[in-house]
């Protein structure tokens, strides 16, 4: 009867370990599937980020070719040039030459 007793117990203790070391596996298989959504996620966020830093570059970019247009507008250069082309207004000493239309 000891003999059964010690058997059983023997029997019990390796089905114990088995349904421990499934649940172990089961938890390993989570956390792995869970690190690689995260992975994919992280990646996701660095691919973003130098998007937005280029997007930033380009913008730093654009900003000092305004502020060194807007100090190109206060030239007289700049007066000339917006005079000859949107108001068709020329010195008194030069000489307009028009295409005639319909040739």
């Amino acid at each position: 009867m000891a003999r059964k007793v010690a058997f059983r117990k023997k029997r019990q203790n390796r089905m114990g370990m088995f349904m421990v070391t499934i649940v172990v596996g089961m938890l390993f298989v989570v956390i792995m599937i869970s690190m690689s959504g995260l992975k994919k996620k992280q990646n996701a966020y660095i691919e973003r980020e130098e998007t937005l830093q280029s997007l930033i570059e380009q913008e730093k970019k654009r900003s000092e070719d305004l502020v060194e247009y807007e100090i190109y507008t206060k030239t007289s250069k700049y007066v000339e040039e917006v005079a000859k082309e949107r108001l068709g207004l020329v010195y008194g000493d030069e000489i307009i030459f028009e295409a005639e239309n319909g040739k």
